[in-house]
C-alpha cells in the first residue's frame, strides 16, 4: 500500500542519518521530497539515492542549501517553495547538532549553536509553513526530538534542553492548530546505528546496549517507518504526542 501518493514534504537534516531514512521512506511511498541541508556534496549523494527510490515519474526530489537556524534564509526558501508547489503537506524538522561538554566547561557559543540549530529551526520552518497549512485545513508536522530530552544526559545540557523544548513546542502547537486539521507530533529516538555509533569502542557500545531492553541499536529505517505512519492518513486523529522509538529505554 502506497501511503503518501501525491504528497509534498520538506525534511530538514535530510542529507544523512535519520533525516535521510525518513526522506527515503517518504519517497518509497510516493511523496515528492525536498531536503534542506548545508553540505552540498552529501546532499548530491542523498538526492541520487532518493531518485532511485521513486515509484512515480511525477515525484520531485530536490535539495536546497539552507541554514535552518537563519530565519531569513528559511523564509526565503519556503517562499520560493510555496510559489512553485502552492502547498506543503508534510514538514519534518530533523536538523540537529551536538556540542557536548560538561556544563562547567560549556561556552555560550556551544549553547547558542545547539539551541539555534535544533530548536530555533523548528520555529523558523513551522512559522514559515503554518499559515499555508491552516488555509488548506490539513498538514502534518513531525519534530524529531530525542530520548535525551526526556531523560537528560551528562555533558548534554544544551542538547537535552533543545530536544525537550521541541516536545513542549509540539504539544502546545497541536492544541492551537488541531481544529484546522493539522497534526503536530514528536518522535523521540533512542540509540541508532550511525557514523557516531560505528566509531564507538566495543566497551562503549556494550554500555549503551545495557540501557536498551531490546539489546540492540535501532535501524534508521525504524525511525523512517514511525515518521511514515505519522505522516500518513493512518495518523489523522493523532496529535500532540511523543512517540519514543528506543527499544524500551524509558519504558
Amino acid at each position: 500500500m502506497v501511503l503518501l501518493q501525491g504528497k509534498r514534504a520538506i525534511v530538514t537534516g535530510g542529507t544523512r542519518g535519520l533525516g535521510f531514512a525518513i526522506a527515503k521512506r517518504f519517497v518509497e511511498n510516493g511523496a515528492s521530497v525536498t531536503i534542506f541541508g548545508t553540505n552540498e556534496e552529501r546532499a548530491k549523494l542523498a538526492v541520487t539515492s532518493l531518485l532511485e527510490c521513486k515509484i512515480d515519474n511525477a515525484q520531485n526530489i530536490l535539495y536546497e542549501c539552507v541554514d535552518v537556524s537563519s530565519t531569513e534564509q528559511v523564509k526565503s526558501e519556503i517562499g520560493k517553495y510555496l510559489e512553485k508547489e502552492n502547498k506543503i503537506d508534510i514538514l519534518v524538522n530533523c536538523a540537529g547538532i551536538t556540542r557536548d561538554k560538561l556544563f562547567m566547561k560549556m561556552q555560550e557559543s556551544d549553547w547558542d549553536q545547539v539551541i539555534d540549530t535544533n530548536l530555533k529551526s523548528v520555529y523558523n520552518l513551522t512559522s514559515a509553513v503554518i499559515r499555508t497549512m491552516m488555509k488548506a485545513r490539513t498538514g502534518k508536522i513531525i519534530n524529531i526530538s530525542s530520548v535525551i530530552g526526556l531523560t537528560g544526559n551528562p555533558g548534554q545540557v544544551n542538547y537535552a534542553a533543545s530536544k525537550l523544548g521541541m516536545v513542549g513546542f509540539t504539544r502546545s502547537l497541536a492544541k492551537e492548530v488541531g481544529s484546522r486539521g493539522i497534526c503536530v507530533n514528536c518522535i523521540a529516538p533512542g540509540f541508532f546505528k550511525s557514523d557516531m555509533t560505528d566509531a564507538l569502542s566495543d566497551t562503549q557500545k556494550e554500555a549503551i546496549l545495557q540501557k536498551v531492553p531490546m539489546g540492540r541499536l535501532g535501524d534508521p529505517k525504524e525511525i523512517g517507518d514511525a515518521a511514515l505512519f505519522l505522516a500518513s492518513d493512518m495518523a489523522n486523529y493523532i496529535t500532540g504526542q511523543v512517540l519514543t522509538v528506543d527499544g524500551g529505554m524509558i519504558s
